[in-house]
């Protein structure tokens, strides 16, 4: 049993393969040597099946060649322990006899993966070699990626868990948020677009003044859709597309957060222009987010083609991301995220019809002054103004219920119950004891009961 000490040809690189050559016949073994030294390989060899096992268990092996008729351990069991070792190693049977049942044997019971006749043709013998090295090599790679992504998920999922700890030192309103969340995490774990929220929400918490803005430009971007006729998936894909619209943004510094657009230097421009894609490139592996997906990589284009990443123009732009440019638009001047000075909502509007036709899609802007219009004259009809200790099961929220950040604990729609009664509660005492939320006038079933000291909260 030896490992062979290479000379004259250049040595084996550290990382080079392994080959194992195993048969009784040292002619045979010198022969191998002599054709694979050339190649780089890292050549050991052994005189029987015993001594080629011991040599598996002291080195990491790539490639077995062994002969069939051998004392003591035949090539079939030798192959077959081989493969109990370790079933990635490539094993190669050479036979000089026309023995069918054995080679039958070896193929069954080791799962070799070529068999040589003797003698061997030396350019075949160095091209089945050198193709299932290669394969070995792609497998290990493979196996290298399966384990770093493993290991990655494991870190996210640690991550995750420790997050409320985390975030704690920075904010204690976040914490409060956190609680919410995990009290009322069996709901929130069924429904899938109202988990994307929470997760929009808390994305913006990292940038002052922003907070909602994916969530506005989400809920006017459906209104805008609904207003256009367009299909329930179309709507669906918008709705998600807006929510997530600056998922690109995720990996940005805090000093790009902290600034409007307008004042970006040229390294911070170029990275801002990227985000589209790197949006749409989170998104790809679900199957439930590719319209977004596109809508999301879309959004920053332009109708006279001068926008990004890709430079369409028209129609080469969906609908659903000329409508999220045009309400994404809106909301960044009004929130002054967009240039330095704050716009007013009617500022806004002549700003984006001012881009029509270049900018903005003509049908898109009027569609939004028009749903704007409307909610103008609806919002105050159909809620009311409900403090928490008065809330009752039953009730409807009207509007988002949001911390002072911009953070989502209950979405418009939901429906009071008992627990959730209790739970704002215990949150407005945590506040001071006071907080106003805006219910569905519809919902309210039975009179306000008559305020008197005895209902009043806290109030230090």
């Amino acid at each position: 049993m030896t490992e062979t000490a290479p000379s004259g040809p250049p040595p084996p690189v550290a990382d080079a393969p392994t080959v194992l050559l195993v048969d009784d016949e040292p002619s045979v073994l010198s022969a191998l040597r002599r054709l694979f030294r050339p190649h780089g390989y890292r050549i050991l060899q052994a005189t029987g099946g015993p001594e080629g096992l011991e040599l598996l268990g002291q080195h990491t092996v790539d490639l077995v060649i062994s002969d069939m008729r051998m004392p003591v351990m035949d090539g079939a069991r030798f192959l077959e322990a081989v493969r109990l070792h370790d079933p990635g190693i490539v094993r190669i049977l050479l036979t000089g006899y026309a023995d069918i049942s054995s080679t039958v044997a070896a193929i069954n019971r080791g799962e070799i993966h070529r068999y040589i006749s003797k003698p061997w043709d030396d350019q075949d013998m160095l091209l089945v070699v050198r193709e299932a090295l290669s394969r070995r090599a792609l497998e290990r790679h493979n196996a290298e990626l399966v384990a770093l992504t493993q290991a990655q998920n494991d870190q996210l999922k640690a991550l995750n868990q420790t997050l409320e700890g985390r975030v704690a030192a920075r904010t204690a309103e976040l914490e409060q948020v956190n609680a919410m969340l995990t009290r009322s995490f069996a709901d929130l774990d069924s429904n899938f677009t109202l988990a994307l929220t929470v997760f929009s929400g808390l994305m913006e918490m990292r940038q002052d003044g922003i907070a909602g803005h994916s969530r506005r430009v989400a809920a006017l971007s459906r209104a805008i859709g609904q207003r256009l006729d367009l299909d329930a998936q179309t709507l669906q894909d918008i709705y998600l597309a807006a929510l997530l619209h600056d998922i690109g943004k995720i990996g940005f510094p805090d000093r790009m957060l902290g600034k409007p657009v307008s004042t970006y230097g040229p390294e911070e421009l170029s990275r801002y222009r990227r985000h589209p894609q790197d949006g749409e490139a989170a998104l790809m592996p679900l199957a439930r987010l590719q319209g977004a997906a596109r809508i999301i990589r879309q959004h920053h284009e332009r109708l006279d083609g001068l926008g990004f990443p890709d430079g369409l123009s028209g129609l080469e732009i969906t609908l659903g991301a000329r409508i999220v440019t045009v309400v994404s638009d809106y909301d960044g001047l009004i929130s002054g995220n967009l240039a330095e000075r704050r716009c007013t909502g009617d500022m806004a509007l002549q700003a984006l019809r001012g881009g029509i036709d270049t900018h903005y899609d003509r049908r898109v802007v009027q569609a939004l002054a028009d749903v704007l219009a409307e909610r103008r004259t609806d919002d105050d009809r159909s809620a009311a103004d409900i403090e928490a200790r008065e809330l009752q099961p039953g009730m409807v929220l009207a509007q988002d219920l949001l911390t002072s950040q911009g953070a989502i604990l209950l979405t418009a729609g939901h429906v009071f119950d008992e627990r959730i009664v209790r739970l704002v509660g215990e949150f407005a005492n945590r506040l001071g004891g006071r907080l106003t939320l805006k219910i569905r006038s519809d919902s309210i079933a039975v009179p306000m009961a008559v305020r008197t000291p005895a209902h009043q909260g806290s109030t230090t």
